[in-house]
C-alpha cells in the first residue's frame, strides 16, 4: 500500500475505495466536535490512520466469523477493517466497543453512511460479557499488558489478537511476559518502519 488514495495503490476495489472516501467525509465532519483524530494528523489522514488500519486486515490471515475491535474511537482499525471486509469476507460479523457515547454515535453514523453492518456497544470493555471473538484488535488503547487482560476475556482460545504498536513495542512485550504467556509475531508496519502489528495467539496467565 502506498500513500495514494486510488483503488490500485491501496489494493482495494473501486467500491471499497468509495466507502473509505465516505468514511473520510463523515470523520472530517464530526472531528471538530468530538476530536476523533488529532488536528495535526488530519493532513496525513489516509497514511497515518486509514492505510495503517487497512494493513491490520492483511495481518489477520484467516479471518473467521467474528471480529471484535475494542476502544474503537474514530473507527481505527475496526470500522476501516469492516469496510474492507464487507467485500472480502462478508460473512464476518464485526463488533466495536466504545464507551464514549459521542464516539459511538459517530461509529454508527459512519457505518450506516458507508453501507457497512457493524454492532457498536457503548459500554466499558470489562462490562461486556465475554464475546469469544476469532479476531480481536485495538489501536492506541493501552499497553500490551492491559490489552492482554481484554484478550483473556474476549478472545476465543484459538483466536488471534492484532495490536498495532509503535517503536517501543519490544519493551511492552518484555513487560507483558512477566504476567502472561503468549505467542507473538511482530509484523513490520507498512506506514512506519519502527512500528509493528503484534500478532498474538495462545494468551494465558503465567
Amino acid at each position: 500500500m502506498s500513500q495514494g488514495r486510488d483503488a490500485e495503490s491501496l489494493n482495494v476495489s473501486r467500491e471499497t475505495l468509495e466507502r473509505l472516501q465516505i468514511f473520510e467525509s463523515v470523520l472530517l465532519k464530526w472531528n471538530p466536535k468530538i476530536n476523533l483524530v488529532s488536528k495535526n494528523s488530519l493532513e496525513h489522514l489516509w497514511q497515518r490512520h486509514i492505510v495503517d488500519s487497512l494493513q491490520v486486515y492483511d495481518c489477520a490471515g484467516t479471518i473467521g466469523q467474528t471480529w471484535l475491535d475494542i476502544g474503537s474511537g474514530g473507527g481505527f482499525p475496526g470500522l476501516v477493517v469492516a469496510i474492507l471486509a464487507a467485500e472480502r469476507s462478508p460473512q464476518t460479523k464485526f463488533t466495536l466497543i466504545e464507551s464514549d457515547q459521542r464516539k459511538s454515535a459517530f461509529l454508527r453514523t459512519a457505518a450506516r453512511e458507508c453501507g457497512v453492518s457493524v454492532s457498536v456497544l457503548s459500554k466499558r470493555i470489562e462490562q461486556v460479557p465475554a464475546l469469544n471473538a476469532d479476531i480481536l484488535s485495538a489501536r492506541a488503547l493501552t499497553d500490551l499488558d492491559g490489552l492482554l487482560e481484554f484478550a483473556e476475556r474476549h478472545l476465543s482460545k484459538t483466536g488471534t489478537a492484532l495490536f498495532p504498536k509503535g517503536e517501543s513495542w519490544q519493551n511492552e512485550v518484555d513487560k507483558a511476559e512477566q504476567r502472561w504467556r503468549f505467542d507473538v509475531e511482530p509484523i513490520t508496519s507498512l506506514t512506519e518502519t519502527e512500528a509493528v502489528i503484534l500478532k498474538i495467539k495462545g494468551v494465558a496467565r503465567v
